[in-house]
């Protein structure tokens, strides 16, 4: 592949050998994301964690926050600690999909490879968005008043969701066409 990617300093066989392991922690991680949140889905939270990612002004990101209780602010506080590590997981996954389907795909297609290294780069800058919305949460869940903290957090959380969404959606289909070219080729 002669575009640029996250990932040159990889051999082709290592960013292969990566990627297993790098979506296994992904998932390992969310398992664990999914349990500290069941207890952040409240009435005023319905989607837990993510509501409080939504709320966008300070009076609704405070009913939430209220709406969790002592014990419920904690598993919000572990549950954006471990963000921290889901962030890094999740792009370094998606990322290393995106240049392993875009490597697939460069003897026949032009543009989807090229969309594809984009995507890669795409999910650092998604994880630096979630660091920024996880930082904001942050200074909510801990009573630090300003109605920007609700405001950066959800202005945040919108793009981080579309290019995670993206990445995912250009992997899925991606492989589905690699599988396709590949078993068109065999016959």
């Amino acid at each position: 592949m002669k575009l640029r990617h996250p990932f040159t300093w990889l051999s082709d066989s290592g960013q292969k050998r990566a990627f297993v392991p790098l979506l296994v922690l992904t998932l390992a991680v969310l398992v664990g994301l999914q349990v500290l949140g069941s207890p952040l889905k409240t009435d005023a939270a319905p989607a837990g964690i993510v509501s409080f990612e939504f709320a966008g002004e300070q009076p609704v990101a405070q009913g939430i926050v209220e709406s969790w209780g002592q014990r419920g602010q904690v598993y919000a506080g572990l549950n954006l600690g471990l963000d921290f590590l889901f962030l890094v997981a999740y792009a370094s996954a998606i990322g290393l999909g995106c240049v392993l389907v875009a490597r697939n795909l460069w003897a026949r297609f032009e543009f989807l490879p090229l969309v594809g290294v984009v995507l890669s780069w795409g999910q650092f800058g998604a994880a630096l968005l979630d660091s920024v919305e996880n930082i904001a949460l942050i200074q909510v869940l801990l009573g630090i008043k300003g109605e920007i903290w609700p405001a950066v957090a959800l202005w945040c959380a919108l793009p981080k969701f579309i290019i995670v969404a993206l990445g995912l959606l250009y992997v899925i289909l991606g492989a589905l066409l690699v599988v396709a070219v590949k078993a068109q080729g065999k016959k």
